[in-house]
């Protein structure tokens, strides 16, 4: 497993997640998972499809119990003192449950009837904090999705959680919305509070997050800064040449440079659906295009064009789950 640690997010450790495993009979579906989140950041929880998201975060919140292993929140175990832990969490697991018959307002006040010590002070305040507070009295069968995501956000504030666990909290959402969802996420963490997001839009938890761990097949495969971790992929050198046989002929005998193998390509579907007959993809250091340019041109190799592609989460996030979809 890879793991770095992020400077930047040296904070005190709100979760812990230790060597937990979770069998079934004698099928063992999360098999030794552990990673940390720190207060004040964005942490990132990423699986194809059957991977294990859904049934770890089960065991966060203690609606499932681990077979091995120790989840502690706050510095209590979360199965042996469940009240202790789980008072320090708020939690979104699929979809926000709230009732559409009624106000935001009243919806909160609904659930804050389950929590000791929540006013309409406080509920007045997660209004706001969640951007609600001038339609918090309108029905919640008028609010828009993203609205309606907000409102279940707010309800799992209400406590003062020290941890918000997040699953897929931009699903369903326009770019706006997603955009508006990110950076209200963002402001939470810089408010002190560790946020643990569980999403399948890898572009977004690149954007969102400041730390991420990559599951596949119940196995925690990857953890680390996102930018870390996205820089252990070499970046691609996309050229565009004719004639193309005498241009890949020179690129490839030049040091320092190799052409990569399609089958080893792990890029982004927006950049292959660009690739036309004539592009040869090479890994290579970037400040040797200029020289690699002027040589190609003076070996009567015209360049059509070349690109940098820099790597992103979607590569290292393939080469790891050796192509496997996301949920």
């Amino acid at each position: 497993m890879i793991t770095h640690d992020n400077e930047n997010s040296a904070g005190a450790v709100v979760l812990s997640v230790d060597g937990v495993r979770k069998k079934i009979g004698r099928k063992c579906i999360i098999d030794n998972v552990t990673f940390d989140v720190r207060e004040g950041e964005i942490f990132g929880f990423l699986g194809p499809n059957g991977a294990g998201k859904t049934t770890t975060i089960r065991m966060l919140v203690d609606l499932i119990r681990p077979s091995e292993g120790s989840i502690t929140v706050c510095g209590y175990n979360v199965n042996k003192q469940p009240e202790k832990a789980l008072q320090y969490v708020g939690s979104i697991v699929e979809n926000p449950e709230v009732y559409s018959y009624l106000t935001g307002w009243e919806n909160l006040q609904h659930f804050a009837r389950m929590q000791s010590g929540v006013d309409e002070e406080r509920i007045a305040e997660v209004a706001r904090t969640v951007r609600l507070d001038q339609r918090i009295h309108d029905k919640v069968r008028t609010y828009s999705l993203g609205m309606r995501q907000r409102l279940g956000i707010a309800q799992a504030l209400l406590g003062r959680p020290r941890l918000l666990i997040l699953d897929e909290p931009t699903n369903g959402l326009d770019p706006k919305g997603i955009k508006e969802m990110r950076e209200f996420i963002r402001r939470l963490a810089d408010e002190g509070m560790a946020v643990f997001v569980s999403s399948h839009l890898l572009s977004e938890i690149q954007l969102l997050c400041d730390r991420v761990a990559i599951i596949s097949r119940g196995r925690v495969l990857a953890v680390g800064g996102v930018s870390e971790l996205v820089a252990r992929n070499s970046p691609y050198v996309l050229w565009e040449l004719e004639p193309y046989e005498q241009g890949a002929a020179l690129l490839e005998s030049r040091e320092g440079i190799r052409l990569a193998d399609p089958a080893e390509l792990t890029l982004d579907d927006t950049v292959t659906a660009n690739l036309r007959s004539g592009s040869a993809v090479t890994i290579m250091d970037d400040d040797a295009v200029p020289d690699t340019v002027a040589a190609l041109v003076a070996s009567g190799v015209e360049v059509r064009a070349v690109h940098k592609i820099n790597p992103t989460l979607e590569q290292l996030f393939l080469k790891l789950t050796e192509g496997e979809t996301i949920e």
